[in-house]
C-alpha cells in the first residue's frame, strides 16, 4: 500500500479528483451561461435551478442510504455508485441542448436523484475500507485533492469559456465524469461480499 492507504481509497480518491477536475469547470460560468444562454434566464432563476438540485438530492439520499443499509454487502453500494456517477455525468452533455428554463429544471432535478445514489454509497464504501490508523490522513488526502482540483478547474473554466464557448466546457465536464465513472470498476474486485462483510478492514491485496 502507498503512504499506507489501500485500493479502494486510493481510487476512491482519484476518481474523486477527476470528477472535481470537471465540475470544476462549470463553478465560476454556470450563472453566466443561465442567464446569457437559456431564453428567459434570470438571478431568480439561478437561485431556483440550485434549489432544484439541493432539495432533490438532500431529500431522496436518506432513503436511498436507507435502502441500501439492509443489505450488508457491497454490491448494491458499487451499483447505485457507478449508475448514479454515469447519469449525473450525463448531464452536462443535456446543458449543451437547452434553451429553455424547463430544460434546465429537469436536468437538474435527474442530476439531484443521481447524485443522492452516489454520495451515501460513496462515503459508504471509503469508510467502510479505510485504514485503520489512517484515518486522517486518507481524508486529507481526499479533501486537499478535491479542492486543488476544484481551485484549478475553476480558473480553467472561465478561460476555456471565454475563448471556447460553453458548449466545449461541457462537454469537457461530462468527458472528465465519465473518466472518473469508470476508473471505479478497478476496485470492484476489492469490494465486501455480503457474507464477507467486516467494517472498516479492508481485504488484503498486493501493492501496485
Amino acid at each position: 500500500m502507498k503512504f499506507g492507504i489501500n485500493k479502494v481509497i486510493r481510487v476512491l480518491i482519484s476518481s474523486d479528483i477527476l470528477l472535481q477536475s470537471g465540475w470544476g469547470l462549470i463553478g465560476p460560468i454556470f450563472a453566466i451561461f443561465l442567464t446569457r444562454q437559456i431564453q428567459g434566464g434570470n438571478l431568480t432563476m439561478v437561485g431556483l435551478v440550485a434549489a432544484t438540485y439541493w432539495l432533490t438530492k438532500s431529500i431522496a439520499q436518506p432513503f436511498i442510504a436507507h435502502r441500501l443499509d439492509q443489505n450488508h454487502g457491497e454490491q448494491d453500494d458499487f451499483k447505485f455508485l457507478v449508475a448514479g456517477m454515469y447519469l449525473a455525468n450525463l448531464i452536462p452533455l443535456g446543458y449543451v441542448f437547452s434553451t429553455q428554463p424547463w430544460h434546465i429544471f429537469i436536468l437538474e432535478f435527474i442530476r439531484g436523484l443521481a447524485m443522492a445514489c452516489v454520495v451515501p454509497t460513496w462515503s459508504g464504501i471509503f469508510t467502510r475500507h479505510i485504514n485503520k490508523g489512517r484515518e486522517a490522513f486518507s481524508w486529507s488526502l481526499e479533501s486537499t485533492g478535491i479542492g486543488l482540483a476544484a481551485g484549478l478547474a475553476g480558473a480553467f473554466g472561465g478561460i476555456l469559456a471565454s475563448t471556447l464557448g460553453f458548449k466545449v466546457v461541457f462537454v469537457l465536464v461530462s468527458a472528465f465524469g465519465l473518466a472518473a465513472s469508470s476508473l471505479l470498476f478497478l476496485i470492484k474486485r476489492q469490494l465486501f461480499l455480503k457474507d464477507h462483510f467486516a467494517p472498516r478492514i479492508p481485504p488484503s491485496e498486493k501493492p501496485f
